[in-house]
């Protein structure tokens, strides 16, 4: 049954669609910070073990509201994770143990989410006007936002 809320199917689908690649990201994400968090070493291991662990914690939680969101639009989550690579758009790099390097990257794909999410919260108010898919954006917006300045704070 199609959703009826006040948003046409087309400014829906095309919601959905961000909403997907969004979701995607934050897959990508949550994957890089669990295999962060079983393969960190050094001498902060068992603090970054932690921080890691609240983190992919965090956007597991991230990653169900963004797929019930999308449900919610009356469209489907994506859930294979080819989709997800071939949707999102962080860079999967190369193994590392290195703390700094492990930080760096998640900062970086945070901003990177960071970036997009402030994007989508306008693109979806003014032009699709889904006034709840931009509030809901601002939400995860904030959350990432935090997590970005706890990281910067281990890099100083």
């Amino acid at each position: 049954m199609k959703a009826n809320i006040g948003i046409s199917e087309e400014h829906l689908k095309a919601v959905a669609l961000e909403l997907n690649k969004a979701l995607a990201d934050l897959v990508v994400l949550y994957t890089k910070t669990r295999n962060y968090h079983w393969n960190i070493e050094g001498p902060s291991f068992s603090e970054l073990h932690k921080f890691y662990e609240e983190q992919y914690d965090e956007l597991a939680e991230a990653i169900d509201d963004m797929a019930e969101r999308i449900r919610a639009l009356g469209h489907y989550a994506e859930g294979r994770l080819s989709d997800f690579l071939k949707l999102t758009s962080l860079v999967e790099q190369e193994y590392t143990n290195d703390q700094r390097t492990q930080l760096t990257n998640l900062l970086n794909d945070h901003e990177t989410i960071i970036r997009n999410l402030r994007r989508l919260v306008d693109e979806f108010a003014d032009k699709y006007k889904d006034a709840g898919s931009s509030d809901f954006v601002t939400g995860l917006l904030r959350q990432h936002e935090k997590t970005a300045w706890m990281i910067r704070s281990y890099l100083k």
